[in-house]
């Protein structure tokens, strides 16, 4: 189990990767002439299924890459690699203009699959914040350990439940331009936290230089 500060850390870190604020614009675009009571609903689809997977990565997620004979090491380098990719559309500002082209010819009608996909997977619960959890729950051991991952999971989920709720009065008050600037300060976050997993892992696949 490890102290208050590094679960701290490990929210922030995973709050950054999903970005719930980010994503309201897509949130918004997706919701666009629902009432609140659907738009509520939508959005407790969206945060159930962003719990599920991750908690799926908390629990199962080390004896999978044990299963393809994968290091913790390697995949540490990988999921660093996805999160800069992250970084760097996020700082562009062009992480959701593919999926606004996708969508300009849909009608107001939302079906609820689209809180699962693309919302949830892969915009929110996609490789980036699952190689997050998988590395963090290999920092320590024990049921007390993953207990406290469970519960910060289910608080992420939460926050993006509220995503939803506040979408529209965010949108009138911030304008695009500040969730554009919030967005791209993440990014630089998010680059940060990456390049702390890519030098991690290459001190675990190289000794020597540490």
């Amino acid at each position: 189990m490890l102290d208050f500060t590094e679960y701290t850390k490990i929210f922030i870190s995973l709050f950054a990767i999903l970005d719930p604020i980010g994503i309201i614009p897509v949130i918004i675009l997706f919701t666009a002439g629902m009432t609140a009571p659907k738009r509520a609903r939508i959005g407790r689809i969206a945060s159930l299924a962003v719990c599920a997977i991750l908690l799926v990565a908390l629990l199962i997620g080390q004896p999978l890459l044990a299963f393809f004979g994968i290091s913790i090491s390697s995949f540490r380098v990988a999921g660093g690699i996805l999160l800069m990719l992250m970084a760097f559309k996020m700082l562009n500002g062009n992480l959701y203009t593919a999926i606004e082209a996708d969508n300009d010819g849909v009608g107001s009608e939302t079906s609820s699959i689209q809180a699962i996909v693309p919302l949830s997977i892969p915009l929110l619960a996609g490789p980036g914040s699952i190689s997050a959890v998988i590395l963090e729950a290999h920092k320590a051991h024990g049921i007390e350990h993953y207990l406290i991952m469970s519960f910060e999971i289910m608080l992420l989920s939460v926050t993006v439940w509220l995503a939803f709720l506040i979408a529209p009065w965010v949108a009138q008050r911030l304008g695009k331009i500040g969730i554009d600037v919030f967005t791209r300060l993440m990014g630089l976050v998010l680059a940060a936290i990456s390049v702390e997993f890519i030098a991690g892992g290459i001190r675990g696949l190289f000794p020597t230089l540490s």
